[in-house]
């Protein structure tokens, strides 16, 4: 793995925990050598990753659509920025630039962006490593439910395998690295 994209929110919550995550998770990925590729913003949880990552000496790559450039919400000191026509052109370009997945705490764009990655893995799309960043407890109900999902039968054992979640980014980055992504494509219908 060479470059990781990490989904997480334009706000940094209410918890001081999200903000240090996500520094820590830019310090770690350049301490490791990882770029981040993530959606270009410069505010909230996704700048503070990509400030951390840049000040620790890191590569990010940035992808952002026009329409969110024009409301100057792109980071402006990347590495490189990709500036595309929609957020589904945004969700591809991160996705063919990117060698692995991790989510942290966000909204629905972060879910949305998450579970699209996660769904591609499942129909055999792509076979990248894919991640939760657990920070205070923010996905246990979402960890949750997919265990529920599984247990009732909407998700099949080898697609809870594609999922790795942990509590620190060191801990993470350390479960994908060790996990690739899982060849997709084997589900059924019922």
């Amino acid at each position: 793995m060479k470059r990781i994209c990490v989904f997480c929110g334009s706000n940094f919550g209410n918890k001081p925990d999200y903000e240090l995550a996500a520094i820590a998770m830019g310090q770690e990925l350049a301490r490791r050598g990882l770029s981040l590729v993530y959606g270009g913003g410069k505010v909230g949880l996704m700048g503070a990753i990509a400030d951390a990552t840049l000040a620790a000496g890191g590569e990010v790559i940035g992808v952002i659509p026009e329409f969110l450039r024009l409301k100057e919400l792109d980071h402006a000191h990347l590495t490189e920025l990709h500036i595309v026509g929609s957020m589904h052109e945004r969700k591809a370009k991160m996705a063919e630039l990117a060698d692995g997945f991790i989510a942290m705490p966000g909204g629905f764009g972060t879910f949305e962006e998450w579970f699209e990655v996660l769904t591609w893995s499942q129909l055999g799309m792509h076979s990248k490593p894919i991640g939760l960043l657990n920070t205070a407890a923010y996905y246990a109900e979402l960890t949750g439910f997919i265990a529920r999902a599984i247990g009732d039968g909407f998700v099949g054992e080898r697609e809870s395998r594609l999922l790795q979640v942990a509590d620190t980014p060191a801990a993470l980055l350390d479960l994908l690295a060790c996990q690739p992504g899982q060849p997709g494509g084997e589900w059924s219908r019922s």
